[in-house]
């Protein structure tokens, strides 16, 4: 009985470490085999992240979960990693394929968030064939941890939403955990967009930390001119990435408003200089124009003359003629026109241009004025002729 007792203990106990792992809420990863070699793969297995999460699966060089991937991605086999979404229970199973890592062992499989919170975990592995090396010393003077959540403060201005670069300031609160204090420490913030690699720039925070003491620090951030969309702001200190925080960054609507407009305006700015020169260069018409302009406006009516009649002078003297005498033929003068005065705006019916009120042919002298009549001049003078004779 005691023997059983002892074997049921043996096999309880993992089953309880395992409980206890999901109860705590961490995230954890399990490997179907601790060692396996190039070309080779194996099962990852993961439990407690986040539901629908993006992670990413890497062999890792020179690392141990104690001290997590002292280089960074770096260390690991990027080429060959593995992406993997959590179901909505945070768990999730995927194939690994095993390749060398360009660090040497001891290596581990690293299972980090790629978008969202942070979070990451290591398990133990050994790639069969590769070199084993120490791990490098660690520091004993001090060391900087995060205590607080970082954020980004500042706001986006007016020439931002022109293309301006749009910048903030990282807020974060670290705590010295070691046994010397930290002075003047280097500070590496990177900026990265969407699955790019982050691109660091070193920025040094002037001050002393002294052990176990904290302090706020604010680093500034600033990406390029007319960046938009999803960045990611990581931290790093002695090589190890210390928090990530994402940032949402708009659209330059105001560049955008710019380039419509100028579409719009250059066109029809061309289109009036086009213009300009057309009318100056070709023939001017203004003669046309203003006669036009004369006959257009409303009241005015041309007269046109009137077939001159002969006057009784012209009779008397075509009866003194002598008689066997041709008479001169007499040349008409041609009548000077004159212009008609405004027609009254009482009257309906507009008057024709060759014909006024007090000369119409009603009241013509002599009758028609359209054919010439047998009591003309010319006709009276031969009656008389032939009278004498």
């Amino acid at each position: 009985m005691a023997a059983l007792g002892a074997a049921l203990a043996l096999v309880l106990v993992p089953t309880v470490g395992t409980a206890a792992v999901a109860a705590d809420g961490k995230p954890g990863v399990r490997l179907s085999a601790s060692q396996a070699g190039t070309g080779g793969s194996i099962t990852v297995t993961g439990s407690g992240w986040r539901p629908k999460a993006l992670l990413m699966m890497l062999i890792c060089g020179q690392s141990v979960p104690s001290r997590g991937v002292i280089g960074g991605t770096n260390s690991c086999a990027n080429a060959d990693g593995r992406a993997v979404t959590t179901d909505a229970k945070g768990g999730f199973s995927k194939r690994l394929p095993v390749a060398e890592p360009p660090k040497p062992c001891p290596c581990v499989v690293h299972v980090a968030t790629v978008t969202g919170e942070k979070a990451e975990a290591d398990a133990i592995f050994m790639v069969a064939g590769h070199s084993v090396e120490p791990l490098p010393k660690e520091e004993s003077g001090g060391r900087l941890s995060v205590l607080t959540d970082t954020r980004l403060d500042g706001s986006d201005g007016l020439l931002t939403w022109f293309g301006s670069p749009p910048s903030r300031t990282l807020v974060f609160t670290v705590g010295n955990v070691g046994t010397a204090p930290v002075k003047n420490p280097l500070f590496q913030v990177g900026t990265s967009h969407g699955v790019f690699a982050p691109q660091w720039e070193e920025q040094q925070w002037r001050g002393t930390i002294a052990p176990g003491r904290k302090a706020q620090i604010k680093l500034p951030v600033e990406l390029s001119a007319g960046a938009h969309g999803d960045y990611s702001v990581s931290l790093k200190y002695g090589g190890k990435v210390l928090a990530e925080q994402p940032w949402g960054v708009g659209r330059p609507w105001g560049v955008t408003v710019f380039w419509i407009l100028l579409c719009l305006v250059v066109p029809a700015a061309v289109f009036r200089a086009g213009m300009a020169v057309v009318d100056r260069v070709g023939p001017r018409r203004s003669t046309g124009r203003a006669r036009r302009r004369v006959l257009g406006l409303p009241g005015l009516a041309l007269r046109l003359p009137r077939p001159a009649l002969s006057t009784a002078s012209d009779d008397t003297a075509s009866d003194d003629t002598a008689p066997g005498r041709r008479a001169a033929p007499k040349t008409r003068k041609a009548p000077k026109r004159r212009t008609a005065p405004a027609a009254s705006t009482n009257s309906t019916n507009p008057t024709l241009p060759w014909f006024t009120p007090d000369n119409g042919p009603e009241t013509a002298a002599n009758g028609q004025l359209s054919a010439p009549q047998d009591n003309s001049p010319t006709t009276r003078t031969s009656q008389t002729r032939k009278g004498h004779t």
